[in-house]
């Protein structure tokens, strides 16, 4: 095999290729929110099929039961094999208004001296799943062969909840074995320093809505005499955390850990504060729990928020009225033991016993993950935080994240394997918002991780 510094330099010299490769892949709108956009998700699975396929992989294009997934192999026998998962599926564009140039018009663009690829997907996750293929290209073309077996798994509906995905995943789990998952779809601490993400907060979602009377009334007739159900639902919403910001559902915080004091003191010495993770965003106080680090809000401890209330007149002007209904969006974040499960019949019963006799409430209860947690002795991370310190010249930081990739559940639960979460974005990436985009520094050196971290576990086989 070809030696990894000429690995890494065909990474280097084909870069302007690779980035045109990847252009061509954000250039297609596969919205999976919005059936409007079903073909694009097709071709974009087509795309990244034929681009595999000239690789050398065995690629297929298969259905589930939204948008079709993209499975490829490349066996290496002898060797450790590694199972990467990402998705071709992006987010809506709305507002579009609020982008300085078209979405799917991918452009490299300048930002103060460092170059940015702006479009969408270009962080989340198109960026990010290149990066590995592009890794692979240039062991294939420097050597002929991969340091280890590779099955490249990539969705089309990750940001639609991974619908049909967990069911294809068990319908073909002889297909999928590995020793190791890997997940691009994370981000870095900071533009310089790599992160390896060690755990994942669960979800809970729910839909309330509360029903009073039996149509909107006149509240100049029926105030201060007919229920409110929006202020019925906002006395809920209320009750949901006490003066301290914690949660109130009762049993909430059963299967809830405290970490190691040492653990602590390592979040302490990383230098996130109140001002550095709230200022970017125009804010100042923190808002969970009182006494804890801001790190540890974000990624170790659970969390409840409203994430959408309505209900009456919401339109321009004037109208005097009594809704008839109120709604409202809620999710909880997960850790450590929490069952989401178990938190759904507690969360039920906390809105029930909060409406009144003669009105009703229903609740609809959206799929729930639990949280994830790498073992910290798992040989695959501290190979990975080797190789990732020899691309950037610092340490990998080794933390949680507070977001959710429910799929990674799935893969320990179905395939009874760990997955290490490498990813190369940055908190500025504004992914899901206008004008995302992802570092060009981001996608070389990512590649160059990829291809690092590759061979590192073909050399412990």
């Amino acid at each position: 095999m070809a030696g990894l510094d000429a690995i890494l330099n065909d990474i280097d010299t084909d870069l302007d290729n690779a980035l045109e490769r990847l252009f061509a892949f954000l250039g297609i709108p596969s919205i999976s929110t919005d059936p409007a956009y079903a073909g694009q998700c097709r071709e974009a699975a087509a795309w990244l099929a034929a681009d595999l396929t000239a690789l050398g992989f065995a690629t297929s294009v298969e259905e589930t039961s939204l948008h079709p997934v993209v499975l490829a192999h490349k066996p290496k026998p002898g060797a450790p094999h590694v199972l990467f998962y990402g998705h071709y599926d992006v987010q809506p564009v709305d507002p579009l208004d609020l982008w300085t140039h078209p979405p799917f018009e991918p452009r490299l663009a300048n930002d103060g001296g460092r170059k940015r690829i702006v479009a969408r997907g270009a962080s989340d996750d198109k960026g990010q799943v290149m990066t590995f293929v592009e890794a692979c290209r240039a062991h294939l073309a420097m050597s002929g062969e991969l340091p280890c077996g590779v099955t490249i798994l990539i969705e089309g509906a990750e940001e639609s909840g991974s619908q049909g995905l967990p069911e294809w995943v068990a319908a073909n789990r002889d297909r999928l074995g590995c020793d190791v998952v890997l997940v691009c779809d994370t981000g870095m601490w900071d533009p310089r320093t790599p992160q390896i993400t060690s755990s994942l907060r669960g979800l809970c979602y729910f839909e309330v809505k509360v029903t009073c009377a039996d149509r909107d009334l006149h509240s100049g007739f029926f105030g201060g005499a007919a229920r409110n159900p929006i202020h019925v639902l906002s006395r809920i919403v209320a009750d949901l955390h006490d003066a301290d910001g914690r949660v109130t559902v009762p049993g909430f915080y059963e299967g809830v850990h405290e970490r190691p004091a040492e653990v602590i003191a390592q979040w302490r010495g990383l230098g996130m504060t109140a001002e550095s993770l709230l200022g970017p965003i125009g804010l100042k106080e923190p808002a969970g729990e009182k006494g804890r680090l801001p790190l540890e809000l974000v990624q170790s401890r659970p969390a409840c928020d409203v994430n959408g209330i309505w209900g009456g007149y919401t339109a321009e002007g004037t109208k005097t009225v009594i809704a008839s209904t109120a709604s409202a969006k809620v999710s909880f974040r997960l850790v450590d033991d929490q069952d989401p499960a178990a938190l759904a019949t507690s969360f039920e019963a906390f809105v029930r016993e909060r409406v009144p006799a003669d009105c009703s409430v229903e609740i609809v209860t959206y799929k729930g993950s639990r949280a994830i947690s790498l073992p910290f002795d798992m040989p695959e991370l501290a190979t990975a935080k080797a190789a990732l310190e020899a691309e950037w010249g610092v340490p990998a930081v080794t933390v949680g994240a507070g977001g959710s990739i429910p799929i990674v559940g799935d893969f320990k639960r179905l395939l009874g394997k760990d997955t290490l979460l490498i990813g190369f974005g940055l908190d500025d990436d504004r992914i899901h918002s206008p004008n995302e985009k992802y570092d060009l520094t981001s996608f070389h050196k990512g590649t160059r991780s990829w291809a690092r971290i590759l061979a590192a576990l073909g050399e412990r086989g």
